[in-house]
């Protein structure tokens, strides 16, 4: 790898990240570039570079790509005009006409163990189960049931990553909540999702 490459990472780090009114778990990591508001993370979590997070509760073991967009505002559709001049709140314009009150902001629920691709948009209030997969580039407007994958715009269900049997024991065992230890007795079962839960069940 040439010196440019490592400069050119050294100056992408560089840039920082907004992060205000947050919980961050102290295993977990987010990369510069990206904006987080009102939010939560969960433990061994992450979010890549340039993301934007408003307004949403993150689970542990969550992996979150680069240049994914959840929460944030919605525009009032059934008043005369939708420009942020004629509600409350700060925007980008200088002028208010009025200050109209919108409906409140509705927080997004990721759960555990969810892995969001690059370039993801989620709507706000959108909830997504535990162990579930959003495709790269989906738009997700409507929430996404336990270990289910889903891609497209809008989001489409793909498949389960198993069968019903084995998503209602792995719910059961809450492996996201185990200690360090813990985890480290069971980690070398996780390939195989039967040999964790045979082993887990006893």
């Amino acid at each position: 790898m040439t010196p440019l490459y490592f400069w050119t990472k050294f100056i992408k780090k560089l840039r920082g990240k907004a992060i205000i009114n947050s919980q961050i778990h102290k295993t977990s990591r987010v990369e510069s570039g990206s904006h987080i508001v009102n939010s939560n993370f969960g433990k061994y979590s992450y979010c890549g570079y340039d993301c934007e997070i408003i307004n949403c509760d993150i689970g542990a073991f969550c992996s979150i790509a680069n240049h994914v967009v959840i929460g944030g505002g919605k525009h009032p559709m059934e008043w005369v005009s939708m420009s942020p001049v004629f509600y409350e709140g700060r925007c980008s314009l200088k002028v208010k006409f009025s200050k109209h009150k919108r409906e409140a902001i509705k927080r997004a629920k990721i759960g555990h163990d969810v892995w969001i691709g690059e370039r993801a948009l989620i709507k706000q209030g959108v909830a997504i189960g535990n162990g579930a997969v959003i495709g790269m580039g989906s738009v997700v407007t409507k929430d996404v049931e336990p270990y289910t994958i889903v891609a497209g715009c809008p989001a489409r269900v793909i498949r389960k990553r198993f069968d019903d049997k084995v998503i209602d024991i792995l719910e059961e065992t809450k492996w996201w909540e185990f200690g360090d230890e813990e985890l480290k007795q069971y980690s070398k079962y996780f390939a195989n999702p039967d040999d964790f839960i045979g082993k887990v069940k006893k």
